[in-house]
């Protein structure tokens, strides 16, 4: 019989650094619109209209959601089925704290998932494959572009390198085990601990890409990004820009992947810098650049911050049946 009981999952001091964060972060990106001109940012929120930013949210929503799905399906090759909507809680309010710096605001999910059964090394192995296929998707949509700004290349060529040489030690189980033994035998405590728990997430990992799960991962996160790439186009196809759809997708994904490598919280200055930089290159003014970059950030980046603060506020539910 499933019991449950629910409590905040986040207050207090917490809660109110973390409002602190998206305050400041906030008025960042204020001064960032104003540097371009508020006036042309206005304007462009103006001509993209109600309908506009409503399809372009959905877009996004297309984004998380398929994601989500991609997410369930790692806790479960890891031997987890915890009960969708709680899941879909856990999985939003990370969102909320992607503005911490290098993706680490949202392993908060590990936390939450303790309390169903998870434990650490699994979720965070979870975590750790869904940022591994994000990377693939985009370099893969990238690709489809990257003749439009050729100095990309080199960049994207070494990024693929450095992804088949990781998948390719997830898959080296015996090599794994063995250094965890070494780590044991002549390593102190502490670098032991650290040693062991690394390889054993890199070990959970290997679960979710196996050659069906790795294909299906890469297909569900190109149809995730890929829903954003058209949002992005979308917006600049009714500020009146010509760009191709090939040209948007490149500029979308390659700015994102920049701004990921930034290890800035949520690719913050970066992913904008190199999208007003790479309109700029295919004819667009400064102010537009900077106007369609606010707008598509406000979109996915600052939405999906918007949609995890509510999830972090929502009363926690566990249930017996979660755990396996």
């Amino acid at each position: 019989m499933a019991e449950s009981r629910s409590r905040p999952t986040l207050s207090g001091w917490r809660f109110r650094a973390l409002l602190l964060i998206v305050l400041l972060s906030a008025a960042g990106y204020l001064v960032f619109s104003i540097w371009g001109g508020w006036q042309e940012v206005v304007a462009a929120i103006a001509r993209v209209g109600i309908i506009g930013i409503a399809i372009a949210l959905s877009l996004s929503l297309v984004n998380y959601g398929v994601r989500f799905v991609r997410w369930q399906k790692f806790l479960a090759l890891l031997g987890h089925r915890v009960h969708a909507p709680e899941s879909l809680r856990i999985y939003i309010a990370g969102f909320g704290l992607t503005i911490l710096p290098g993706k680490a605001g949202e392993t908060i999910r590990s936390v939450f998932l303790k309390h169903h059964g998870v434990p650490y090394p699994q979720s965070l192995a979870a975590f750790f494959s869904e940022q591994l296929s994000n990377l693939i998707s985009m370099l893969l949509l990238t690709s489809i572009g990257l003749w439009v700004y050729p100095p990309a290349k080199p960049l994207a060529l070494i990024l693929a390198v450095l992804i088949l040489a990781g998948l390719v030690i997830l898959q080296q189980t015996r090599w794994l085990q063995r250094l965890k033994t070494i780590a044991h035998d002549k390593l102190p405590a502490r670098p032991t601990h650290f040693v062991t728990s690394a390889v054993e997430i890199v070990l959970h990992s290997g679960r979710c890409f196996s050659l069906p799960m790795l294909l299906y991962g890469i297909a569900l996160g190109l149809i995730a990004w890929g829903a954003e790439g058209m949002a992005f186009y979308y917006i600049m196809h009714v500020l009146g820009s010509n760009i191709s759809l090939q040209t948007a997708l490149f500029i979308y994904s390659f700015s994102m992947l920049v701004g990921a490598l930034s290890f800035l919280p949520g690719g913050l200055g970066g992913t904008e810098a190199t999208m007003v930089a790479l309109l700029m290159l295919n004819s667009i003014g400064q102010p537009e650049a900077v106007a369609a970059t606010v707008l598509i950030r406000l979109a996915t980046l600052w939405f999906a911050v918007g949609l995890g603060i509510i999830a972090l506020t929502l009363p926690e539910r566990i249930k017996q049946a979660d755990y396996s």
